[in-house]
C-alpha cells in the first residue's frame, strides 16, 4: 500500500538576504545540498525573506505617514466619487 503523505525529513532553509540558516523538519525538498554543522549533507531552501530579515522582527520598521496620505488624497482627488 502507497503512503498518503510526502515523506517528512530533514531539510536547511537559507535566508539569502541575511546569511541565516536553520535545519528543520518539512515535506518541502530542494534539488541542491548543503553540508551543515554536524557534517551531515541536507537538501537546501533558498528563501528571500525570513524572521532573520524581515523588518517587523528586526526592528527596522518604518511608520507611514497614512494621515499626510490620506489629506494629500483628498485635496488630489476632493469631491469626486459617490459620495460627496
Amino acid at each position: 500500500m502507497r503512503p498518503i503523505h510526502p515523506p517528512y525529513e530533514p531539510v536547511v532553509f537559507r535566508d539569502k538576504a541575511g546569511g541565516f540558516a536553520f535545519l528543520t523538519r518539512s515535506t518541502a525538498t530542494g534539488d541542491r545540498t548543503v553540508e551543515w554543522e554536524d557534517g551531515n549533507t541536507y537538501p537546501v531552501i533558498d528563501v528571500e525573506i525570513s524572521s532573520a530579515s524581515h523588518p517587523f522582527y528586526t526592528g527596522q520598521t518604518r511608520v507611514l505617514d497614512t494621515a499626510g496620505r490620506v489629506e494629500r488624497f483628498e485635496r488630489r482627488y476632493g469631491g469626486r466619487g459617490g459620495r460627496t
